[in-house]
């Protein structure tokens, strides 16, 4: 039986001064190493707590629920969980626009919400995240004990390389490094020469730890090289990424190290499963590990939505088990990932994706750190005069940046060079990202009277 007195406890009270000695490997020793019969036992009893906390406070799951006779007193063993109704995007933006503008899920009073965040609303209405205090905490303390398994230490400096912004995840790797003890340098990234001055602040600083995408850390690497400076010099010894898939891609990995030095640690769930941190790599790099107490995930047959066996591709549903602000009960990520239970030289228990997510099942690709949507790019080719109807997004990475190339037709009306100019500036303007633009000829792209295929992702996450 798990020593620990959490398991009878929830939410859980966590004495925000604990800390292990710095020699030692886990945090929680008993439930990281835990039998699966023992931590299956802790993940019920969070389940069915975080379930019965929703059903009587959260509007959103109180009408879910109800629609199809569903009580939380149902639920007496994970196999039971796998019949409670998958929460979708759709659902959740739905409920917003009905109860705006914080939606019916928000189980506190609005004087007792202490941060917002919430996604940039780029194709429909933003997506709101309202954090309590209480949960801010406990987010700070996953954050901090996961951070720990692939070595961070109080004698740590991270340096953040990502907007602290919207975006939760600066927030959440800056508040467990300072849950764990660590310094932090919240640099940031996005500003024009900004990459620049990361170069001279680091040589000067010299950080332990870094944090940001995979994409950000190999421009780092290259803009140091043109400017005299060897990525070695910084001094990072752990590298860290949530965001986009690179860092669980072998020949990425292999790169990062080799530039900077220091081991390259994948990490990541989603905005809405927060503690986002509940999917990352131990100090052996194996993949990352499912922090199953801390945020309980399912892998899914995506159109059966039936739990898949270990060793199968499927889509990773996530719940979040101490969340008391907004819960999450089974959200569905739309990510593609496979799973396996082999053991983990670090002796952790936890079930791992060996490639971690390497892909998503709809129009939506990551280009560094960017969720660009094949929607988004329509609204811009749909609205400009000269255009045809048709177009494709191609996602590569022939060198160390991702880059994509906007495929559309010309009805041959303008000037191909004003109009190649105008697209990438309005591209550019909407995303965030800079584009290549291909004008051909009307008739060239393929027609469907079904779904039209408007994303091609030639980056292969799975070598």
């Amino acid at each position: 039986m798990l020593k620990t007195s959490l398991k009878q406890q929830w939410p859980p009270k966590y004495d925000l001064q604990y800390q292990p000695d710095v020699n030692e490997k886990y945090w929680y020793k008993d439930i990281e190493t835990a039998s699966k019969e023992d931590l299956d036992e802790l993940i019920l009893f969070k389940v069915k707590n975080v379930m019965k906390y929703a059903y009587e406070h959260s509007g959103f799951y109180q009408r879910k629920w109800s629609k199809v006779g569903l009580h939380p007193n149902d639920i007496n063993s994970l196999k039971d969980f796998e019949q409670v109704p998958i929460t979708t995007k759709a659902e959740v933006r739905e409920d917003l626009e009905e109860y705006a503008p914080f939606g019916s899920n928000v189980c506190i009073p609005y004087s007792d919400v202490h941060r917002i965040h919430g996604t940039s609303g780029t194709t429909g209405k933003p997506t709101v995240f309202s954090f309590g205090k209480e949960d801010w905490e406990r987010i700070a303390h996953q954050h901090a004990r996961i951070m720990w398994s692939f070595g961070m230490r109080p004698s740590d400096l991270m340096f953040i390389a990502s907007p602290l912004s919207l975006y939760i995840g600066s927030w959440g790797a800056l508040i467990g490094a300072e849950r764990l003890g660590a310094k932090t340098f919240p640099f940031g990234a996005g500003q024009a020469g900004q990459t620049e001055k990361a170069v001279s602040w680091l040589k000067e600083v010299k950080p332990t730890v870094f944090y940001g995408t995979p994409s950000y850390a190999l421009y780092l690497a290259e803009k140091a090289v043109e400017l005299g400076v060897d990525p070695k010099e910084f001094g990072f010894r752990i590298l860290f990424f949530s965001g986009e898939p690179g860092a669980g891609v072998p020949s990425t990995k292999k790169k990062i190290e080799d530039l900077f030095g220091g081991i390259c640690i994948d990490s990541g769930t989603m905005a809405e499963a927060t503690p986002w941190m509940s999917n990352t790599e131990c100090e052996h790099r194996t993949g990352v590990h499912l922090w199953q107490d801390v945020v309980y995930t399912e892998v899914v047959d995506q159109h059966s939505k039936a739990r898949v066996p270990y060793g199968q591709e499927g889509v990773p549903v996530y719940t979040p088990l101490e969340r008391t602000s907004q819960p999450v009960i089974r959200y569905w990520s739309g990510d593609l990932t496979t799973w396996t239970d082999e053991p983990c030289q670090c002796g952790r228990v936890y079930p791992r994706l060996p490639k971690g997510i390497y892909g998503r099942i709809d129009d939506m690709v990551t280009v560094r750190g960017v969720n660009v949507y094949a929607s988004l790019i329509e609204n811009v080719v749909r609205r400009i005069e000269g255009l045809g109807e048709e177009f494709v997004m191609v996602v590569t990475r022939e060198k160390i940046m991702d880059e994509v190339t906007v495929q559309c037709e010309t009805v041959g009306s303008r000037d191909e060079n004003e109009l190649r100019q105008q697209i990438s500036k309005e591209l550019k303007r909407e995303t965030g990202v800079t584009f290549v633009v291909e004008l051909l000829p009307l008739g060239t792209l393929e027609r469907t009277q079904f779904k039209a295929k408007r994303v091609i992702d030639k980056r292969n996450f799975k070598e």
